[in-house]
């Protein structure tokens, strides 16, 4: 099962539909004794980086998942939900994230237009089961006006490009974010989540 962390600020009936479509049991929930029996951990996003941050100490949550994400079981960031997954974020002022990817999160600086929204091209980085399946110019759905910097150029295993280079899906261990919507990008999201349950196994 897999445990979709209600915290105030996730697009949670879509994550749980896709999921369910799936056919992969999933729950969302804020329970400490859940969070801890599920096989994996789903943490979804929309909104900003300082209310996802506020709300996760609200519910006494950084904690909980800072040990679920210690104990290897997959852990997966969603939008905002991956953002938060990194040391810091500078979204209205600086903010300190989770600290299970290094990098830190800053806004989008000479493009067309913020915030980046709409379909963009995944670009292959690092091998990773995560990306079986995902094939070269694969398309997705985003919606955001920061992107992560990755400190560690392993840890990105799709970029997307929009003025700049920013990571798209990240992993480190067990540890896997993806910067935009996958239950909103058809087939190609649909592939992600599939791989991300043959990795919780």
């Amino acid at each position: 099962m897999i445990a979709i962390i209600d915290y105030g600020v996730g697009n949670l009936k879509n994550v749980r539909h896709v999921f369910k479509l799936l056919e992969i049991p999933a729950q969302v929930t804020r329970d400490p004794e859940v969070i801890r029996a599920a096989d994996a951990i789903v943490l979804p996003g929309v909104g900003a980086f300082r209310d996802a941050i506020k709300n996760l100490k609200k519910y006494e949550l950084i904690d909980l998942l800072k040990e679920q994400a210690n104990s290897g079981k997959p852990f997966l960031g969603i939008c905002l939900g991956m953002q938060v997954l990194f040391d810091k974020s500078y979204e209205d002022g600086e903010w300190e994230g989770l600290g299970l990817i290094e990098g830190e999160i800053v806004r989008f600086e000479d493009v067309p237009k913020i915030p980046h929204m709409g379909w963009n091209t995944l670009i292959k980085k690092n091998d990773s089961p995560i990306a079986n399946g995902i094939g070269a110019d694969s398309y997705v759905y985003f919606v955001h006006s920061y992107h992560a910097v990755a400190k560690n150029p392993e840890d990105v295993v799709f970029a997307t490009e929009y003025g700049t280079k920013f990571p798209a899906v990240v992993q480190s261990g067990n540890i896997l974010g993806m910067q935009f919507h996958p239950e909103k990008s058809a087939e190609v999201g649909m592939q992600l989540l599939k791989n991300f349950k043959e990795m919780i196994g």
